[in-house]
């Protein structure tokens, strides 16, 4: 593998890794056909990112013919190499990313100013591909917005604050913190922002929805698409939420696990108990884990990865979800053991998503 980048769009890969370290601990790099996919995912599984950098991302773009190759690293390592993003673009020209056959080791060169060169050498370990289950074409709504406008929202909620509801209707948007227990309710200080239609680039509500996510990560792709100055685009109903940006040489994705509301929970039960159907195909584990999870998709490379360590075959595995927060998942091979009826009867999380598209040129504002 053979990558340069060049010019503001070196900054752009930094602010692509610095993103990604808001999700997980480790970055999973894959080279592909049809670009660089950087990917994230956080410990219980309830956020996912990836950056996908098309080809024409890079000056020069190379990898070998038919030779597979994934691996993950300590994000700390590599956001360790774009450090100072403030003083990147003045520093630095431009960065050669590169794994040698003979090498265990993937190297960054920073190519700086008055022929300064800096290297650094980051040790990996093989690993799965990861891709979270997410269908943006059955989503019924479509919102499309200036970042300015959802980083000015969320500035008047604290840092400090975990979850934000998002519920829509069919002339406003209203952006709300949320409160777990309904007994801290008249304690808690609620805040509340509603936007209009009028302020959207683009405002189509085909089902009045209200989802629960994590706040932290939506802050890390707000800034990234900020910083690139390009509109984002959000597509949402029942399952969750994607959010797009405009154009098409950098393909981000980020999904994140929504919470499901105590009326939902009730009206499904109800209806489940009338209508006597049958349970989904889905089993899920009975363990009790207090966050809810996204369905995954991980697989093994079937062949070495690279020149140095061959690796024998291994299947495709899943992810799976606990019932409390049942999510879609990919069908495995494996037949699970029936739940009980009580378990059988809640209904699926929701989920969010969320995508990134830009030019790999430098970016102007829209």
């Amino acid at each position: 593998m053979d990558c340069v980048v060049t010019g503001g769009n070196v900054k752009v890969l930094a602010k692509a890794i610095h993103s990604l370290s808001r999700i997980g601990d480790e970055l999973y790099l894959e080279p592909q056909e049809d670009g660089l996919a950087l990917r994230s995912v956080n410990s219980s599984r309830s956020a996912y990112a990836c950056f996908l950098f098309s080809p024409l991302f890079f000056s020069r773009y190379t990898i070998p013919l038919g030779h597979a190759f994934r691996c993950k690293m300590a994000i700390k390592c590599v956001q360790a190499v774009f450090r100072s993003l403030s003083s990147l673009e003045k520093t630095v020209e431009k960065c050669h990313i590169e794994l040698g056959g003979e090498k265990s080791r993937l190297t960054f060169t920073l190519h700086c100013k008055h022929g300064l060169l800096k290297t650094h050498n980051l040790s990996f370990q093989d690993s799965e591909s990861l891709q979270a289950v997410f269908d943006k074409e059955s989503c019924a709504n479509m919102l499309r917005a200036q970042p300015r406008l959802l980083v000015d929202t969320v500035l008047h909620f604290p840092p400090s604050l975990d979850e934000v509801s998002v519920s829509v209707s069919g002339e406003r948007v209203c952006f709300r913190n949320h409160v777990d227990d309904e007994a801290e309710q008249s304690k808690a200080m609620l805040t509340e922002l509603c936007l209009s239609s009028d302020e959207f680039d683009h405002f189509a509500v085909g089902a009045q929805t209200s989802i629960t996510f994590c706040l932290k990560e939506l802050r890390g792709l707000l800034v990234f698409a900020e910083s690139t100055g390009l509109p984002v685009s959000m597509y949402f109903d029942e399952p969750g939420i994607s959010i797009y940006c405009f154009p098409c040489s950098i393909h981000v994705n980020f999904v994140l696990a929504t919470l499901s509301d105590d009326s939902n929970l009730c009206n499904h039960n109800n209806n489940t108990k009338r209508a006597r159907s049958p349970p989904p195909p889905d089993d899920f584990m009975t363990d009790d884990i207090d966050s809810y999870l996204i369905a995954m998709e991980t697989s093994e490379l079937a062949g070495p990865s690279d020149a140095l360590a061959p690796r024998s075959p291994s299947p495709n595995h899943t992810l799976t979800t606990p019932p409390s927060v049942a999510m879609r998942r990919l069908e495995t091979g494996e037949e699970e053991e029936e739940e009980d009826t009580e378990d059988t009867e809640r209904p699926p999380n929701k989920k969010v998503s969320f995508v990134v598209k830009g030019s790999g040129s430098p970016l102007p504002p829209p």
